[in-house]
Order: C-alpha cells, then structure tokens, then sequence
C-alpha cells in the first residue's frame, strides 16, 4: 500500500476517531495525518499496536486549535529533515503527545472542587500520598524519553513538578484523559511511559 491521507479535521474537541477512519493505517506504507492532536495520538497508536511505528513516517498538518499549534511547534512540524521521536504510551494502549490528566472520577465540571486519594511514583520518586486535585503529564520534546509529571495538591497552591521517564499511579477512581480525549472508563491503576525501545517516524 502507498502513501495513506487521513483527513481528520472534523474531531470535534474531545472526540476520537471512528476505528473504521483507522482502517488504512496499519497496511501503510506512509501516512498524512490532518487534524487535532487527538487525531495523529489514535494514528500513532494504530501503528503500535501493528508494531510498526518505525517502519511508516508520518506527516501532520495540525488543526487550527491550540494544543495542535503548541504541539506543532514542539515537534518542529514543517522543517528540518525526518526525525525518529519518542514514543510515550501508557499501559492502556494508547500514546501521549501533548497532554495528559488524571482526576477526581466524574462529569468534568467543578474538577479543581473535587479530590482524589492517589499514590504515584515517577520513576523511583514518589511525587504523591495522599488526596491530591489533579496530576498533569506532558511529554519533553526537549529531551529523549522523558516526561514532565506537575502534582497540584490544592487549587491555587504551588505545584511539584518533576522529570523522568515513567509515571505509575494507584488511586481511587480516577478520571483519565489522552490528548482532550477522556478514557472510557474510571481506572484505579493507570501508568503512562517514554518507551526507550520504540520510536515513531515524523515526516517535517
């Protein structure tokens, strides 16, 4: 199969795409990915769970929204040569490019009101023991196979912010949510890793 075009611009913010709109994927031998972060996160995960996330280079053109911007800009979309990049996955089956949160279970609303009883460790750290608001989770595009994990305790308290490679978490329900896509279920375990044995091939 030649070069695949995955026109996803339509996602609206917090949907996935469809698994028929995934199809191509697997079989290509190239891909052009348009669309929302969310869009080129469910891409890169087709290609995992295919195993060939090194094999098939991928080009973005991002959405007009701001997380596609931030992470263009991260990512150096649009110049320089083809780059073989991080992989940050989960133990879930899905892969994190921008940004990545874990809450109290529930509707979304009033989540800085509400908190969570949480034990994590990023890497041999624990950055968590107690009733937490929230944990954010971004991938460091400025470094190789790291994370920056930011622990707010309270509303309007200082954070702790740390670096490393994995994040392991044990909690209460929990709500997970992937590049604005929220995870289908509440989790009580949840771990999110910059997987050093596998990259992904960005087409610039």
């Amino acid at each position: 199969m030649a070069s695949v075009e995955l026109d996803l611009r339509r996602l609206g913010p917090g949907e996935a795409p469809r698994p028929a709109q995934l199809e191509p994927v697997p079989g290509a031998d190239a891909l052009v990915v348009r669309g929302p972060v969310a869009g080129l996160s469910a891409v890169l995960a087709a290609l995992l769970k295919a195993g060939r996330t090194a094999q098939v280079p991928v080009a973005w053109e991002p959405g007009p929204d701001k997380s596609s911007s931030a992470l263009a800009r991260d990512l150096g979309v649009g110049s320089g040569e083809p780059r073989d990049l991080t992989l940050v996955r989960d133990d879930h089956g899905g892969v994190l490019l921008h940004h990545g949160r874990v809450e109290a279970a529930g509707d979304g609303r009033r989540a800085l009101s509400r908190r969570l009883g949480l034990q994590a460790h990023h890497d041999d750290i624990r950055v968590a023991d107690g009733e937490i608001t929230r944990i954010d989770v971004r991938p460091d595009w400025t470094a190789v196979d790291t994370i920056g994990v930011t622990v707010m305790t309270l509303p309007l308290r200082p954070t702790r912010h740390t670096s490393g490679r994995a994040l392991q978490i044990a909690s209460d329900p929990a709500r997970i949510v992937r590049d604005g896509v929220l995870y289908p279920r509440p989790v009580d375990r949840w771990t999110w890793y910059a997987d050093d044995r596998v990259r992904w091939r960005l087409q610039p």
